[in-house]
């Protein structure tokens, strides 16, 4: 099966339990459709670039999944009949990411940055 990475964009008025109640529901879509789940992350509240019906914050949830396309769809299509999500995207990967994604794995960044000034 191939491996997706799912990002969406919850409208800022909910609280973190919903936000997680809304992770859940879609991360049941994907395990009822013979997927599994390989992580989640909350990356939390944060600003958009653009106002999105009205809104200026948004919380990010990232799911990335082992799913069969059919799986996907029936995600895609809950997350778009539901009032609370914004935007989203999902991206078919290769292979699954090792470790936190760079969003939440900001230290690293920093750090390769620190590097690569220090080696010019």
């Amino acid at each position: 099966m191939p491996y997706y990475e799912t990002v969406f964009i919850a409208r800022q008025e909910l609280s973190s339990k919903q936000v997680e109640d809304l992770t859940a529901m879609l991360a049941k879509a994907i395990k009822d459709g013979d997927g599994k789940i390989a992580k989640t992350e909350q990356w939390g509240l944060r600003n958009l670039a653009y106002r999105i019906k009205k809104n200026r914050k948004g919380h990010y949830v990232l799911i990335e999944s082992d799913a069969p396309p059919a799986a996907l769809h029936e995600m895609e299509r809950q997350m778009r009949q539901n009032e609370d999500i914004l935007r989203y995207i999902s991206v078919c990967l290769e292979e699954p990411s090792k470790g936190p994604s760079a969003i939440i794995d900001k230290s690293g960044r920093d750090e390769e940055f620190e590097q690569q000034e220090e080696a010019a």
